[in-house]
């Protein structure tokens, strides 16, 4: 079982207290954290402490229109590298590519980039699947996303749609912040039309592009370096098994090695891809089924599996029993 990863705690965090009046020392109590978090020096979170602490600011400002507060109060001055980075893009579209490559730099998230008949689909992953994210969460990142391309490109860019599981409320105020309702949905995304996709970003530079790549891609390297392969490969496969990507050469593209590379290093650690594939999709399984109320159709396609039947097939196989067992055992 890999170790639970962390991600870096950005010192854009006080600022952010100060600006909603919230204490540090009454945060961090609620979210159960070391009273010097934020005076150390390269602080790490797990992404349930990550969560923990964002909870902990939900209640503090005990404001349901904070995640819009927070979106609308930030400047290109006040953003983290990795966003001020995007805004040196040329576009929205280029901009959440390089989102997409070092997003988990600030969050233990992930964001996958489509473009469907032209138009251009934001979707955010929680690399944890296990885990809840803050309601509060979900929607300050939605809204900062469209923030980013409003400032980027000094125009009311409003998104064809924006889909969560869970809208949030007061509905008409984050309806007039996106310039359309938030809808309900199985995944947390946001669609933009072509035009605004390839909407030239004014804030456009190569120059500090070239500047910001390399602390960058240095700081993505530091996170993964006390991984091992096997590990690397699980956090993958959590962020895409949901979309289906369960292919070898899939998983060892993201890794940035070839796929004799991936099973020479797996071998050499004493396991392979299919043993690996094998065990996160068995723990997630188990998860959906004790954790939440999905069918069992639902979990075979969050796991990558065609058919619900093919699912069945290799639950029995690691279990011994069936999903629907599994789920009455649990709830006692």
């Amino acid at each position: 079982m890999a170790r639970p990863k962390e991600f870096p705690l950005e010192a854009a965090w006080l600022p952010l207290l100060s600006d909603f009046g919230v204490r540090p020392a009454s945060l961090l109590r609620r979210a159960e954290l070391p009273d010097d978090l934020f005076v150390r020096a390269g602080v790490s979170l797990s992404t349930e402490e990550y969560f923990r602490l964002w909870q902990a600011l939900q209640v503090e400002v005990a404001d349901p229109l904070f995640p819009l507060h927070l979106a609308r109060v930030i400047t290109a001055e006040s953003f983290m590298p990795p966003l001020f980075a995007a805004l040196c893009s040329p576009n929205l579209t280029v901009a959440a590519e390089r989102l997409s490559s070092y997003k988990r730099l600030i969050a233990p998230m992930a964001l996958d980039v489509a473009s469907k008949r032209g138009e251009l689909v934001l979707t955010l992953r929680w690399l944890d699947a296990k885990a809840i994210p803050p309601q509060s969460l979900i929607a300050t990142e939605l809204a900062i996303i469209v923030r980013l391309a409003r400032i980027a490109t000094r125009e009311p860019v409003r998104p064809l749609s924006v889909v969560t599981a869970n809208p949030p409320q007061p509905a008409a105020e984050y309806a007039k912040f996106f310039g359309v309702a938030v809808k309900r949905g199985k995944s947390h995304a946001l669609t933009f039309s072509r035009a605004d996709a390839e909407r030239p970003f004014l804030t456009a530079s190569e120059a500090m592009w070239k500047t910001f790549e390399p602390e960058l891609r240095r700081r993505l390297a530091e996170l993964d370096a006390d991984a091992t392969t096997a590990e690397r490969v699980h956090a993958v496969l959590l962020e895409s098994l949901p979309s289906g990507q369960t292919a070898m050469e899939a998983v060892a593209r993201r890794l940035g090695m070839s796929k004799r590379t991936l099973q020479r290093r797996l071998g050499e650690e004493g396991t392979t891809f299919s043993q690996l594939l094998g065990r996160t999709r068995e723990e997630l399984a188990r998860h959906y089924l004790v954790k939440t109320s999905l069918s069992c159709t639902e979990i075979s396609f969050l796991l990558g599996f065609d058919e619900p039947s093919s699912f069945f097939r290799a639950f029995h196989e690691w279990t011994g029993r069936t999903p629907e067992a599994v789920r009455q055992l649990s709830a006692g």
